[in-house]
């Protein structure tokens, strides 16, 4: 038999050497030494959610006191134009109709043309007396209760991308969604519904599709679960024919199946969070027809969401959609997504106002105001603002020129608004500055990195140490930025 020390290789042979053991023995001892005194005073970076595969939605503790403990996130996707809506810019309407001075030649879509004012009247509002558009007159009431950030930025000025960047963190395809992440590190309160639950808009769903609440390399089990007013769950009902009660005996004999297969293979956690998601669907079965069930609502909340209107299908459509999101708050579905607006269509059936902006906006913001406004005030009457975030946001804003030989504004990456109200937030206030055009943000600048890491530290968690370990890095929402906007919490 031949020696077998000819075939080692040399990184073998390194360790077969006594001096370069002894020595690299010191060196790991150390390193092990120093990350436990790394990990015993919380300074190690990533600080994973302990997860049982058999309940992978049971609430788990965030890392801190929370603020808030559910969030709904209101998703304009087509990007709202800051000028015509929360940033209001009277040098703007001083120099409508001129060149800008310094400006760009050509933008996202082609050549610029002049300076636009805003395409609606401001007016104060509230005790503030923030200067909020006539476009919104319903959400504009609740200007007092609202934290606006007026000078976020992001990395891109293409809707798929931005979609990308707002809902993951990443310009790119595979990332986990924000909704992805709070569900893997908090779990649900409500063990028959999902954690997470994105709800698109009645005219389809947005550019970047289910990127936006997608899983990424995250636990298929954290990823969201689409489903609207009109579209309910698909394949929730046995077959035809199969009764009730022998529905019911076929699941109780799959769940004893499924208790013995696991019990001969214990610690298998595939097989424990594959049979969880069975038994997640099972639960389904009867409690989401009854969520979606908008016939217990009185036919006040349905006139003062916009629900009823039979003059305007898609208002209607987007209302029930409210009402659906406030149902799945009301049960402690822990993020939820309500889309306003849906794929690149000319700005026909979302926000890309780009060739006759004021004509397109009248249609979305009818859509959008009175049931969004009426959805905030219902969580508030109900008492669920007080634990509930809630977030409006828009992939990014517009630029103050029009575009040439259209009446409507291209994309802009570098200064917009989002807002939030509810649990945890200051209310009342402007954060952020852009220039005195409304192009550039130019005091207080947060790419959208701080925007999650706020919405983040509401619920409880750091946004640093909320990590998933992925082709050997450790992975968060905000890459490797991110700093909490302190100035808008309560």
């Amino acid at each position: 038999m031949r020696n077998g020390a000819e075939h080692i290789s040399p990184s073998g042979r390194q360790l077969l050497d006594r001096r370069a053991f002894l020595g690299n023995s010191a060196t790991a001892l150390s390193s092990i030494a120093l990350t436990s005194l790394l990990g015993t005073e919380g300074l190690l970076a990533g600080k994973q959610p302990v997860i049982d595969p058999s309940r992978p939605y049971a609430p788990r503790a965030p890392h801190f006191s929370p603020k808030a403990k559910n969030v709904l996130v209101i998703f304009c996707p087509g990007a709202v134009s800051q000028l015509e809506t929360w940033d209001y810019k009277p040098e703007l309407i001083k120099q409508d109709g001129k060149p800008l001075v310094g400006g760009p030649a050509v933008t996202f879509q082609g050549p610029a043309g002049n300076l636009a004012k805003p395409q609606y009247e401001f007016r104060p509002r509230g005790q503030t007396g923030k200067m909020v558009s006539e476009m919104i007159p319903h959400l504009a009431e609740l200007t007092d209760d609202i934290a606006f950030i007026h000078s976020l930025t992001s990395k891109s000025n293409t809707h798929g991308p931005a979609e990308n960047f707002l809902s993951t963190g990443f310009v790119q395809d595979g990332f986990p969604s924000m909704g992805g992440w709070v569900s893997y590190a908090l779990g649900s309160e409500n063990q028959n519904l999902p954690a997470f639950v994105s709800i698109p808009d009645p005219r389809g769903i947005p550019q970047s599709s289910v990127n936006n609440w997608g899983p990424g390399f995250l636990p298929a089990e954290f990823q969201g679960t689409p489903f609207s007013a009109s579209k309910p769950l698909l394949h929730l009902d046995p077959p035809a024919g199969i009764t009730t009660d022998q529905n019911q005996a076929a699941r109780s004999l799959l769940q004893r199946m499924n208790a013995r297969h696991l019990e001969q293979h214990p610690g298998d956690g595939k097989l424990a969070a594959r049979i969880a998601s069975y038994e997640l669907a099972a639960r389904m079965q009867l409690s989401v027809p009854e969520i979606n069930n908008l016939n217990s609502e009185p036919a006040h909340i349905l006139k003062s969401y916009g629900a009823d209107n039979a003059s305007n299908p898609i208002k209607a459509g987007f209302a029930k959609n409210c009402i659906l999101a406030r149902r799945l708050i009301e049960r402690g579905v822990r993020f939820v997504q309500l889309f306003n607006g849906a794929y690149a269509s000319g700005g026909q059936l979302n926000w890309d106002g780009h060739k006759d902006l004021k004509k397109q906006y009248d249609v979305h913001a009818e859509i959008l105001d009175q049931p969004a406004s009426a959805l905030i005030k219902d969580l508030r009457d109900r008492g669920l603002l007080e634990e509930t975030l809630v977030v409006w946001c828009t992939e990014f804003g517009r630029m103050p020129m029009f575009q040439k030989g259209a009446k409507g504004r291209d994309h802009n990456p570098d200064g917009f608004t989002c807002w939030m109200t509810g649990a945890g937030v200051k209310p009342g206030i402007s954060h952020g500055l852009t220039d005195e055009l409304g192009r550039k943000a130019i005091h207080d600048v947060h790419p959208l990195y701080d925007f999650n890491a706020t919405i983040l530290h509401l619920l409880g968690l750091d946004h640093e140490k909320l990590t998933f370990y992925h082709n050997g890095i450790e992975r968060r929402l905000t890459n490797v930025e991110g700093n909490v906007i302190g100035e808008v919490i309560g």
